[in-house]
């Protein structure tokens, strides 16, 4: 039989210790300890969520960001995981992703390109593929929509300035900004990224719409194109 939550020590279950001192006192593997509830006949829940956080090959142990891409397959190779186990670790990690995505209908103004960067650093970072979104602003560059309008490859994201203009046109908004994101985590544009924003900046001042800025997110940092190019840190 499994080794249960409530078989461990009562100064060992993270279910007590959590209600008892908060989320903030756990472990990682104490917190994946509750998601993953029992372990096996020869491993605690403890052991078994070691197990999963051993599977990260970087060297920032204490980084969780790996999670995100671990597979359902490669999570149930681990002791103690099958398919329900698995599914619930990516349900989980997809919830992480849609918590740091920023709410539409929430005013939020946009001041220049560091407030861009806070708003889509904690998702776009993550991203193993470029997408790109376009941000609709009234006349006071308040947040009126954020669409997304591309997914590319791993290294590429197809941008037509009719996409990136048409929900603006309907809404009769004034200024848009265009946000992607570099997987390679550098923010550095391309000759392409360049292009394109050439392209649509010429398009969208036709139809009487402001391009304010396109902006590259990379692995904490980011790229203001419309801004002379100048390279940001950001947390």
């Amino acid at each position: 039989m499994p080794v249960k939550m409530k078989e461990l020590p009562i100064s060992e279950r993270p279910y007590e210790r959590l209600e008892l001192y908060g989320g903030e006192r756990l472990s990682n593997a104490e917190l994946l300890a509750i998601i993953l509830k029992t372990g096996t006949k020869e491993k605690t829940v403890i052991d078994v969520a070691n197990a999963v956080l051993n599977l990260n090959k970087n060297s920032a142990k204490e980084d969780l960001r790996f999670l995100h891409d671990i597979s359902i397959a490669e999570f149930m190779k681990i002791t103690g995981i099958g398919k329900v186990k698995a599914i619930q670790l990516k349900a989980v990690c997809e919830l992480t992703k849609r918590i740091s995505k920023p709410i539409n209908n929430k005013k939020i103004v946009i001041s220049d390109a560091s407030d861009v960067a806070e708003l889509f650093m904690p998702e776009m970072r993550y991203e193993k593929r470029e997408i790109a979104k376009v941000i609709i602003l009234n006349s006071k560059n308040v947040i009126l929509r954020i669409i997304d309008i591309s997914l590319g490859g791993s290294n590429f994201v197809c941008l037509e300035p009719r996409d990136v203009l048409s929900e603006a046109v309907k809404m009769q908004s004034p200024r848009i900004i265009l946000v992607h994101n570099h997987p390679s985590g550098d923010a550095k544009p391309s000759g392409e990224d360049i292009r394109t924003t050439d392209r649509i900046y010429e398009c969208s001042s036709i139809m009487g719409i402001e391009l304010v800025d396109h902006v590259i997110i990379g692995d904490g940092t980011y790229v203001s194109i419309l801004n002379k190019g100048r390279k940001k840190k950001s947390k």
